[in-house]
């Protein structure tokens, strides 16, 4: 083990219960055939990160993290953000349109999409928000409304804070940062009356 330590650094789950304690999380190792999930507390919402496998055909399979927080919506608001050449995976099933939030940066490194242009352009004014976005070097930012056929389905009027990227991420900075991204998020969608302060009763 410590030659492979020293080939490959430490592992997932090294560093996930690493961020876990310093920030005050819950690393869950449920073992070889459990789900490892590393849950943070953040006021009424519980984020939970994880690993989930993907095949694109062809016996092809590709790891992704994901980070999740269900919350109660509450004017239907969906938004997507993700970086030129990432494919769109939910703006196709809403209508959604793509939004300009006039901040030249911004709108030259992000594709934008929602359903209430108002209300992204809103979400998107606070600058520490889009400072956390800035610092993943792979994102798709997301409010969906439940995790397809196979999954769970939330509640009437819950809805999922969702991001993913592409293989396991490992470095303990930007897994922080991306629990602030969530933590900002939510709280900025209350400030802006698209999210309601409650408890949305509903664990992933």
């Amino acid at each position: 083990m410590g030659f492979l330590r020293s080939v490959f650094g430490p592992s997932k789950d090294e560093i996930w219960q690493q961020v876990a304690n310093e920030i005050g999380g819950n690393f869950e190792d449920k073992g070889w055939f459990g789900k490892e999930v590393l849950r943070f507390k953040s006021g009424q919402w519980e984020i939970s990160l994880d690993t989930f496998t993907r095949s694109s055909g062809n016996n092809n399979h590709s790891t992704y993290t994901r980070m999740r927080a269900p919350f109660v919506n509450r004017d239907g608001l969906r938004f997507e953000i993700y970086q030129e050449g990432f494919f769109s995976t939910i703006g196709k099933y809403f209508g959604m349109q793509e939004i300009v939030v006039n901040d030249r940066f911004f709108d030259e490194k992000y594709i934008i999409k929602g359903n209430h242009s108002g209300q992204v352009k809103l979400l998107l004014q606070d600058e520490n928000l889009k400072e956390l976005i800035n610092l993943q070097d792979d994102i798709q930012f997301s409010v969906k409304d439940d995790e397809g056929w196979f999954a769970k389905t939330f509640p009437e009027g819950v809805d999922e804070l969702y991001f993913e990227c592409r293989g396991v991420m490992k470095d303990v900075h930007q897994l922080k940062y991306l629990f602030e991204l969530f933590s900002a998020t939510l709280e900025r969608l209350v400030e802006i009356d698209s999210a309601y302060d409650t408890d949305p009763q509903f664990k992933l």
